[in-house]
């Protein structure tokens, strides 16, 4: 070993626990030397192969490399590495990365040959790191007692770890090697500033206030597209700017992490270059205060890239990094008083990611989350989308149990989706694994991906033809990934007796996203509703704008509507060819409250996209009534006069809760035999509701109701009047002339009816509660003014001797 690290004071300390415990958790802060001092101290206690997990290719790389130095050896003796699509042996440390370290727990829970697995960098709560842990530590329990397991990590709440291995030993390293001054910005930034002017500001002063420090400025971006422009913003002055990004080219990667030559060196580095990665000389940090991180939807089945302020973990570890070979300095792009809003830590992984390839894996292990020794369980909305895809791919039953296809998908370095595509459709979707598995290389062009499938196999002859800006690192190593997949797609098991259908490429993308497939909806802008329920669009001036159907497996997250970023057309003959089980056929009766009608259709769907719409001529009588008693629900009940009365006078019985429109509403029984020839807000307008609400009170309660609430009055002449309930005493109206001879007040339900009298003209004259009263007083003031008035009308002195009567009297009398 080299020159003296802070990680080597506690070296001892920690094999001292792994001998005692068979495991512990190590805490070391940036720039302590754990990743490339741990591996070493443990070769000679660890009998068999120590395998460490980085969270990231370039790391895994670069930390392969420099353990291999320290030994004095060249990558591939006692040091190695593996990732997705590289390899290279050791035949005792091999630093591997996350999917890795999955694929050889799955494939041999044993671990046959492995002393110890270390954990390094499992602050970052990576979603394979917590399931690597989790499978890792039940083989242990399991089937291996003398399985080391060392978990590493630069900021880190140990104790819920050490809690999670059976209270596992923590091991603490001291701080930095050298002290680090932080600079804040006197004030917040204003609202409009932009990040990219603010941050090429910052990294100037930085570099002009450190003349005399020197060293590497390091600054830290949230992504590919600011480190690019802020570089230009850079570029021509005194100082080399080197960018640095996990999709970089590996050349120009390994430039970043070289000893700098005589010109000061400017390092524009994602989250990337937070801990494990050694890059020389650093002296000066400038921390924008920003990281990217993939969020997932389980609403609309879609992840997008958000850029959030960092943790107070983060921007800690990032400051770390000034110190390491020197005193040095953090410049930070924010005031010292916003930090107080900053989160503690950076959100585990588990909780914001697509959960599809977690819960294959959950399903080749057999075994429930809580099962498992996790130190987040999945969120279950999120894994319950995840477990619903599987199931739609084939990758599970509808018990839930992983299917043969499942496990030959749990096999491949692919996330579930791709990897069935890749099954099923055999070499010819190598192409569109590979495009669909990175990003997009091709800036500025229309969404269709056919367009990156014609510059992926001739880039000459599409940069000749086409005027579109290429990514080429990007389209380079997606070129090296469609190869790696040619290559496995042809030793799949089973290939070589699988009937392999020629595929468009829509129908071999439908396979991979059968949720996305697009069905564009009536009118001038193209909108489309994707077969999984979420809504997406196209500019109008797209290649696919007037596609019918299209397939969209690349969109953003947009809640409402997402953009389509990158697509395919599919025709209606292939999508049928491939999901025959899953079209539908579907009748519905529905109210249209747009159209205000009953709404009968017959369509053929896939998800919810109708392949295929006609009417339902003979839809069943009852479905018709029961939509057009939704239609009643949104529009209310068309209370008539008379229906009104009769719910009164039910009210009065009952109670007003009875015949209240929402319980009326709850349950459409006893009207929806009512409503059968009802279709439009004209016909349940019209519609007359007496008979149903008898109907619905039944012969007793007709019978119950005429004894306690009459619904008429039956005047000395035989007419009957109908009765108001309505207000706080039974009320009826009718002509003063019809009670002539009426001596005694007309009472119901026990209460006197309240009588409003009428002249002949039908005019009220008086309103009465006592009629024998008012023929003992105020009718003789009344029958003055009638008199006169009505002159052809009898106005007797005495109209409790007089006969009742309707009539006028004779012409000439």
């Amino acid at each position: 070993m080299q020159s003296k690290l802070p990680i080597d004071d506690v070296l001892d300390h920690l094999c001292d626990a792994l001998k005692a415990h068979g495991r512990a958790v190590l805490v070391a802060p940036p720039g302590a030397g754990k990743t490339t001092r741990v591996p070493l101290a443990l070769l000679e206690q660890i009998s068999g192969r120590i395998v460490m997990l980085e969270p990231r290719r370039l790391a895994a790389r670069a930390a392969a490399e420099r353990l291999a130095a320290q030994l004095g050896e060249q990558v591939g003796q006692r040091v190695g590495y593996r990732m997705r699509g590289e390899a290279v042996a050791g035949s005792r440390i091999e630093v591997v990365t996350e999917g890795i370290l999955t694929r050889m727990v799955q494939s041999d829970p044993e671990l046959a040959g492995i002393g110890c697995v270390i954990f390094d960098e499992f602050h970052e709560r990576s979603m394979n790191a917590d399931l690597g842990l989790a499978l890792v530590w039940e083989s242990r329990g399991a089937l291996r007692d003398d399985l080391a397991v060392v978990v590493m990590s630069a900021t880190l709440d140990a104790e819920p770890v050490a809690e999670l291995l059976d209270g596992a030993p923590v091991i603490r390293s001291q701080g930095r090697a050298f002290p680090v001054e932080t600079r804040w910005l006197a004030r917040p930034l204003a609202a409009s500033s932009r990040l990219i002017d603010e941050a090429a500001r910052l990294i100037d002063t930085a570099v002009r206030e450190t003349v005399e420090t020197g060293g590497t400025v390091l600054a830290f971006l949230p992504g590919e597209g600011e480190i690019r422009r802020v570089g230009a913003l850079l570029a021509g002055g005194d100082c080399e700017v080197l960018p640095l990004f996990g999709a970089l080219d590996s050349k120009d990667q390994r430039k970043a992490l070289s000893e700098p030559g005589s010109r000061r060196r400017i390092v524009l580095a994602t989250s990337i270059a937070e801990t494990s990665l050694t890059i020389p000389q650093v002296r000066v940090v400038v921390d924008c205060g920003r990281a990217r991180r993939a969020r997932f939807d389980p609403g609309s089945g879609m992840s997008r890239l958000v850029t959030e302020r960092v943790s107070r973990a983060e921007a800690d570890q990032r400051r770390g990094r000034a110190g390491r070979v020197a005193p040095g300095i953090c410049y930070r792009l924010w005031a010292r008083a916003e930090e107080g809003a900053f989160p503690a830590f950076a959100p585990a992984e588990i909780t914001v990611a697509d959960l599809a390839p977690l819960a294959l894996e959950l399903a080749a292990w057999g075994a429930q989350p809580s099962e498992l020794a996790f130190l987040t369980a999945p969120p279950d909305a999120a894994l319950s989308e995840a477990k619903g895809l599987l199931e739609q791919l084939g990758a599970l039953d509808k018990a839930g149990r992983i299917t043969l296809h499942g496990k030959r998908l749990a096999g491949l370095p692919l996330h579930p989706r791709l990897g069935h595509m890749l099954s099923v459709a055999g070499p010819q979707a190598a192409d569109l694994a590979a495009l669909l598995g990175d990003r997009d290389f091709l800036r500025g062009a229309p969404s269709d991906i056919g367009l990156r499938l014609s510059a992926l196999r001739d880039p000459r002859g599409f940069a000749r033809q086409r005027p579109y800006d290429i990514h080429q690192p990007t389209l380079q190593r997606i070129r090296d990934e469609a190869r790696r997949l040619h290559r496995l797609a042809d030793n799949l098991g089973g290939a070589a007796d699988r009937v392999v259908v020629a595929r468009s490429s829509g129908e071999m993308i439908a396979l991979a996203y059968p949720d996305r497939v697009g069905l564009r909806r009536k009118g001038d802008q193209p909108r489309f509703v994707l077969s999984g329920g979420k809504g997406a669009m196209l500019p109008a001036e797209d290649l696919l704008a007037n596609q019918r159907l299209i397939v969209a497996p690349d969109l953003t997250g947009d809640q409402r509507e997402a953009r389509v970023r990158r697509a395919a057309p599919i025709d209606e003959a292939g999508l049928r060819d491939l999901f025959p089980e899953q079209i539908t056929t579907v009748r519905f009766c529905e109210w249209s409250r747009r159209d205000g009608k009953v709404i009968a259709r017959k369509q053929e769907r896939f998800g919810v996209l109708p392949l295929s719409d006609q009417v339902w001529k003979d839809a069943p009588q009852d479905l018709v009534a029961a939509a057009a008693f939704e239609g009643l629900r949104q529009d209310g009940l068309p209370w008539t006069a008379a229906a009104a009365r009769l719910r009164a006078r039910i009210a009065l019985v009952d109670g007003d809760d009875s015949v209240s429109d929402e319980t009326l509403l709850a349950d459409g029984t006893w009207l929806v035999p009512w409503l059968g020839q009802a279709r439009s807000l004209t016909d349940l307008r019209g519609l007359n509701l007496v008979e149903p609400l008898l109907q619905r009170l039944g012969w007793d309660g007709q019978q119950r109701l005429a004894a306690a609430v009459p619904a008429h009055f039956e005047t000395p002449l035989g007419r009957k009047v109908p009765i108001d309930y309505g207000h706080e005493t039974p009320s009826i109206q009718l002509r003063l002339q019809e009670l002539f001879g009426v001596t005694r007040h007309p009472v119901v339900a026990g209460r006197p009816l309240r009588i409003t009298l009428l002249s002949p003209g039908g005019k009220p004259v008086q309103v009465t509660a006592d009629l024998p009263g008012f023929w003992a007083s105020s009718y003789g003031e009344v029958r003055k003014e009638m008199r006169g008035r009505y002159p052809r009308h009898p106005w007797p002195e005495d109209p409790t001797g007089a006969d009742p009567t309707t009539r006028a009297k004779p012409r000439g009398t």
